[in-house]
């Protein structure tokens, strides 16, 4: 354990390289990728759990996912108190800045030393990832900012690269940071052995970044000199800058650490599948799937059945609302199909359909133009608004554990408490004034259906709210 080393995971990413499973409200860092039980986020949370005291680790996240955030925490035995909300998303220098404000209010030094994690990669050797963060943390205490170079597995040009010299140390002088070169260019890396990818990871000691901000993007660092009260506003008024361009390009303080860790930024399909677990046939395919004849194949899916045979070298991503299908190697091209979807104004890109809420999880199990049916999933002790919906009535039915359904007049009035149980109904007519809500001491299920002449999620009102949403 390195006692001194704060971990900041960056989880404010919102790409949609992995879709249709990732979107815009279910971004890749909260999904199970490379057949992996636990998502992204849980994984970086436990491996920095390695090299980072408990009281130690914070998320930073937009505060429209804490909900995704802390029902990923849960699991873990992890406190909801380590996420430091952004008010929005500003690019990873002022969330780097932010986070270093917002652990000086939790008692960090200026002496202590911080590693900053992208929540959406994936590193297999967490032992190797552990010995080169100690290594990282000797070079910050000698007043360096370090960066985690990737040791290459092939000449990559989806990649920025570092170019490093020797400095007789643990570390390497990182002498420039290089954009995403041509084909040629990346090979010429390779063959020089001086080159590493950049991978986004970053180490420093608090007082050396701070100084850092102050000398090379200071239109950020006026957030370490703001009153509690004027952080936020501080934080909106910083330009979207990374932290690479706004920092790393620039301070002549920085140097190279190699990480040779097994480490992908599992930034598209075909990454999933050179990450995955396969069969004797090169396959990798999810447990709904089967499949004859078929060699070198990524089949991933959800709930449905998926049958393949006689195929070869295929992607193919099935979710409740969306199917993709490609071959491997072009499934960088579905950023375009993403772009045209959201000009189109599909909500397939947006909407995942399954979300996370403060008080539990829903799933869409079928749409239409008048009609939505959910599971919904309320954690013990939990409550969703008081609301009400112009657009749609709500039907629930109980499939596990007991609801507590409360109606009031909309002026407050001729409040009403009635508890449903396993088989039994609710109807909630338009414009009702209620509350759903879980006395239990394990999860209520129920069936929702809605049917009206608009069912989008917009259609909400809320009077009260424990999580103040608004």
């Amino acid at each position: 354990m390195l006692n001194n080393v704060y971990s900041m995971i960056l989880a404010g990413g919102s790409g949609t390289r992995l879709w249709p499973l990732s979107r815009e409200e279910m971004p890749k860092q909260f999904l199970s990728v490379c057949g992996d039980s636990m998502t992204l986020l849980q994984r970086t949370l436990l491996r920095a759990s390695k090299v980072s005291a408990p009281g130690r680790l914070c998320v930073i996240a937009s505060r429209k996912w804490r909900p995704l955030v802390t029902n990923q925490l849960a699991p873990l035995k992890i406190s909801g108190d380590c996420v430091i909300d952004e008010p929005e998303g500003r690019n990873t220098a002022p969330a780097v800045a932010l986070g270093i404000v917002s652990l000086l209010g939790r008692g960090a030094s200026y002496d202590d030393v911080v590693v900053v994690c992208p929540s959406d990669h994936l590193i297999r050797d967490e032992a190797r990832f552990a010995e080169a963060v100690r290594t990282a943390e000797g070079a910050a205490k000698s007043g360096n900012i370090v960066t985690f170079g990737i040791k290459p597995a092939r000449p990559d040009t989806g990649f920025g690269y570092i170019r490093t010299v020797s400095s007789g140390s643990g570390w390497l002088i990182a002498e420039e940071f290089v954009e995403k070169p041509d084909e040629a260019a990346a090979k010429a890396y390779i063959e020089q052995g001086a080159y590493y990818w950049n991978g986004g990871i970053f180490c420093f000691r608090v007082s050396d970044m701070i100084t850092a901000y102050r000398e090379h993007f200071p239109e950020g660092a006026a957030i370490f000199d703001a009153a509690p009260e004027d952080i936020i506003s501080c934080f909106r008024s910083i330009p979207k800058q990374s932290i690479d361009y706004a920092i790393m390009e620039k301070a002549r303080n920085i140097v190279c650490v190699p990480l040779d860790a097994g480490w992908s930024d599992v930034g598209s399909w075909d990454a999933v599948y050179e990450n995955s677990g396969k069969d004797s046939d090169g396959n990798a395919v999810s447990d709904c799937a089967v499949i004859r004849g078929c060699q070198d194949n990524l089949v991933v899916g959800c709930d449905r059945l998926i049958c393949g045979v006689d195929l070869d070298s295929m992607i193919v991503v099935d979710t409740p609302d969306a199917l993709f299908i490609a071959p491997r190697g072009s499934s960088h091209r579905v950023r375009g199909v993403v772009r045209e979807l959201a000009d189109a104004g599909r909500e397939e890109v947006m909407e995942s359909p399954q979300s996370a809420r403060p008080w539990g999880t829903y799933k869409v199990l079928s749409k239409g133009e008048r009609h939505k049916i959910k599971k919904i999933e309320v954690l013990p002790g939990e409550r969703l608004s008081l609301q009400y919906h112009i657009h749609r009535s709500e039907h629930w039915v109980v499939v596990k554990g007991a609801a507590l359904v409360t109606v009031r007049g909309m002026d407050g009035s001729d409040a009403e408490e009635f508890l449903i149980h396993e088989g039994e109904s609710f109807f909630v007519p338009k414009g009702k004034l209620h509350r759903l809500e879980n006395p239990g001491k394990i999860p209520l299920e129920i069936i929702e259906v809605q049917i009206g002449e608009y069912v989008g999620e917009d259609d909400i009102t809320r009077v009260t709210d424990d999580y103040d949403r608004a």
